[in-house]
């Protein structure tokens, strides 16, 4: 189960955010790389291997992944994997490859791409925004001409060359950065309650998981 933490911290969420980005991309190229390269080679056997070295790097990364949304987001995930039986290599794979886990891991690391191009443009224009018009009554006079012109240099609708025509833009730019915070927060919060669907627990498999401690325990009490 994750924490019960509602609003995640919002330096953490920060960073969070803008990692989703690059984090997204990467596992994108290597998901559709390995995947490609697994699939059309698999006739020959060489794409087995690989399919296989890629459903133990996505297990690997989703737990990773778990540690980041905890460290950031004070999110804590529980793993979700189904116990693998003790003997044969064969059988261990077939309860990777069975266990659900293992496809909602690759089905987030597939969505951290076009969320991270979501997040990352909200996050950036938000802030670029807020920060620009807060700071407008100290920087506007190593602009050109010293003035600002909205909503462009060329499209000069109003001109703001004086401290005290800056302030009421500065104002609004102190809403935004508000605004901006509660944005951030609330799409750290989206994110994490995402990641927990998709890398935690459900509640079948917490039932599966309980039974066969059960199941288990009962086995070690016979043998005892």
């Amino acid at each position: 189960m994750g924490s019960e933490r509602r609003d995640p911290p919002f330096g953490g969420s920060v960073v969070f955010l803008l990692m989703n980005l690059p984090l997204g991309v990467l596992a994108f190229a290597l998901l559709t790389a390995f995947g490609a390269a697994g699939l059309g080679t698999a006739i020959v056997w060489v794409g087995v291997g690989l399919l296989a070295l890629l459903v133990l790097a996505v297990r690997g990364a989703a737990r990773l992944e778990r540690a980041r949304v905890y460290a950031l987001l004070d999110r804590y995930i529980d793993l979700p994997y189904l116990p693998l039986p003790a003997e044969g290599q064969k059988n261990r794979w077939k309860g990777r490859l069975k266990d659900p886990s293992t496809w909602r891991d690759l089905t987030y690391f597939f969505l951290l791409f076009p969320l991270g191009i979501v997040e990352f443009v909200l996050v950036t224009t938000f802030w670029s925004t807020s920060l620009a018009l807060a700071g407008l009554p100290v920087y506007f006079r190593w602009l050109p001409e010293g003035a600002y012109y909205f909503p462009s240099y060329d499209l000069r609708w109003l001109t703001v060359d004086s401290t005290v025509e800056a302030l009421p833009w500065a104002a609004l730019g102190v809403l935004f950065i508000a605004l901006s915070v509660a944005l951030t927060k609330a799409l750290a919060g989206m994110h994490a309650r995402l990641a927990t669907a998709l890398l935690g627990t459900t509640v079948a498999q917490r039932r599966r998981m309980e039974r066969w401690w059960e199941d288990a325990e009962e086995k070690n009490l016979v043998a005892g």
